[in-house]
């Protein structure tokens, strides 16, 4: 049993493509939006919609970070249940972040369906899957403050569970029939492409180097071209960048790594996943599978992989995968790879204010897909009328998270000990 191929599954499979040259030129905008991820792309291709002139800046490749590692669950709503987030935000924001992002997926399928974009989406549902007794307590709760807001959630038990996934070992799931899941690079790429179409102007290999505030516009510099505009949005989140002026975006960076197998034989196919649902479990360090438009087995945990502990991360994988999925003990796994996720102090993502018409948006903890694209589309009405009404959540003027490197070396280790016991019986 070999790993026969050590890269992005996303970065060889789905039928979108993007490419574009880096600036070389002084552009005048409307918007300069710095990150070329789910966040930037549906602000760019709302804004574009509008009829703004609009310029994206991505430092390497459309989706090179989060958006292009992404596991591919498009998710209505965060990891927070929904009494937890009016707890924080008070009922009034929670309630209205809550239903925004219940309708996320809705939002995605429906972008997927207007501008075209080949993603492999497929709207069957998630399931959060309960891998103990208490985890379906969990589970059980969450139905009763999802059911309660009207969300058309169902409780599985462990035997239509086992129907649905074909895994074992599992206590029951909830079903939440609005979420589904794509090809999440080829879902950015398309969004580049939409929004292209509509008249932004989108440069890959173009990192931010300098952004100043002069005679009421934003100036920013990259190493061959410059930017003014009325408007700025940074939305690099989980992998920001440095400048004299601007603070880093603080949130905790974790690790999450993913392995593919080979294409399920067809009996196989049938009996693992044959829904297509997206799935996660309920553990403390989590895990995911699903299966991609080719069959392959996607399978991922929190961890790292460049670094001493990887190859015990690599070892677990495969103990996971045959804890869960014993039919599937040996098969090969041909691809590996990692991302970073974003995780705020409260688990929710944040706004922040860095000046005149200017905004950041970061920490979806894990859920990129839906409230990224949900936050963009809110973002450009926000950024060209000066609405901050329209927003899933109240602007901050500060960002408090501190010692974020520690906690993120914290939760690595936390996965690493994990991983070295979990799943040997």
């Amino acid at each position: 049993m070999g790993d026969t191929q050590l890269d992005n599954l996303w970065d060889d499979t789905g039928g979108e493509s993007f490419s574009s040259d880096a600036l070389h030129e002084h552009v005048d905008a409307d918007l300069v939006i710095i990150g070329g991820g789910y966040t930037g792309l549906s602000t760019a291709l709302s804004a574009a919609e509008r009829g703004a002139g609009v310029v994206v800046l991505e430092a390497h490749e459309i989706g090179f970070g989060g958006s292009g590692r992404n596991v591919g669950l498009v998710n209505a709503g965060l990891w927070l249940p929904p009494e937890k987030i009016d707890t924080l935000l008070g009922s009034t924001i929670g309630q209205r972040l809550t239903s925004i992002l219940g309708n996320a997926p809705e939002l995605v399928f429906g972008w997927i369906d207007k501008y075209g974009i080949e993603c492999d989406p497929v709207r069957n549902g998630t399931l959060h899957c309960a891998h103990s007794k208490f985890g379906f307590e969990d589970i059980q709760e969450r139905f009763r403050q999802m059911d309660a807001i009207g969300a058309p959630v169902r409780v599985l038990d462990a035997e239509e569970t086992a129907a649905r996934t074909g895994a074992k070992r599992l206590h029951g799931a909830l079903l939440d029939p609005r979420a589904g899941t794509i090809q999440p690079k080829a879902y950015a790429r398309g969004l580049a492409r939409a929004a292209t179409e509509r008249g932004a102007q989108i440069f890959e290999n173009s990192p931010a180097l300098s952004v100043g505030w002069s005679d009421n516009l934003w100036e920013v510099a990259t190493p061959s071209g410059f930017v003014r505009a009325k408007s700025l949005l940074i939305a690099t989140n989980a992998y920001p960048f440095r400048m004299s002026w601007v603070h880093p975006l603080k949130s905790v960076p974790v690790s999450y790594f993913q392995a593919a197998t080979v294409p399920l034989p067809q009996d196989l196919r049938e009996r693992i996943m044959p829904g297509g649902e997206g799935c996660w479990d309920t553990a403390k360090v989590m895990s995911s599978w699903r299966v991609d438009a080719d069959g392959r087995l996607v399978i991922g945990g929190m961890g790292q992989l460049d670094h001493l502990g990887g190859n015990l991360h690599r070892k677990w994988l495969r103990r996971k995968l045959g804890h869960v999925f014993p039919e599937l003990k040996g098969i090969d796994l041909t691809h590996f790879w990692q991302g970073r996720i974003a995780m705020t102090k409260e688990k929710l993502p944040k706004i922040w204010r860095h000046g005149p018409n200017a905004y950041a948006c970061f920490g979806y903890s894990g859920r990129g897909i839906g409230p990224g694209s949900a936050f963009g589309q809110r973002l450009a009405p926000c950024l060209l009328d000066g609405d901050e009404e329209v927003l899933p959540v109240v602007p901050v003027n500060a960002n408090p998270t501190s010692v974020t490197r520690l906690k993120g070396a914290f939760y690595e280790a936390g996965a690493t000990m994990a991983h070295l016991v979990k799943d040997r019986f």
